[in-house]
């Protein structure tokens, strides 16, 4: 025997795997749900941006309610579309990431359309109408994305129940053991 040659497969180090540039990737956003993620933040941001450019508000309420929410659903859109865009993902499972999702973009886009319902009645200026109206677009995406993701877990179930019929009852196995008459 040579020296070492038992030993060297088990203690030579492991290759790691290479590194993803800042550890970002979009292979968990395929299909419909990049452009959806991306058209939440933007439209997100317009509504920032225009809801800030108002100079004057006769009701404010409105206008203050509309500012944290398109805020807010801004950054939470930019925080889940980094959640699937790095190793985070892995981290804490596809089933959590998913139903976090699911009930943010929900809760999200029911109180951003509320917010814009109500700067929309509480609006006086043109301005004003830019903004409720990419917040209707915005809030529409949130909610655009619930029934998409609704409807594709749905297909899924049924392709899992047509994928695994369970026992038919015509199998043998299922048929008592002795026959009584």
């Amino acid at each position: 025997m040579e020296n070492g040659t038992v030993y060297n497969p088990t203690t030579e180090p492991q290759a790691k795997a290479s590194r993803r540039p800042f550890g970002c990737t979009l292979r968990h956003l395929r299909g419909w749900r990049l452009p959806f993620k991306a058209l939440q933040a933007i439209l997100s941001l317009v509504a920032v941006i225009c809801e800030e450019i108002v100079e004057k508000c006769i009701k404010c309420g409105g206008l203050y309610f509309f500012e944290f929410t398109s805020c807010s659903a801004f950054l939470l859109s930019l925080l889940i579309l980094c959640v699937y865009c790095t190793d985070v993902y892995e981290t804490f499972g596809e089933d959590k990431v998913q139903r976090v999702n699911f009930w943010a973009m929900l809760a999200v886009g029911v109180i951003f359309l509320i917010a814009s319902i109500v700067f929309a009645a509480t609006s006086s200026g043109s301005v004003e109408a830019v903004a409720y109206v990419f917040g209707f677009f915005a809030s529409g995406t949130f909610l655009a994305e619930i029934l998409v993701e609704y409807f594709h877990s749905q297909k899924q179930k049924v392709d899992k129940r047509l994928e695994n019929p369970g026992n038919p009852l015509s199998v043998t196995e299922n048929q008592p053991l002795n026959k009584q008459t």
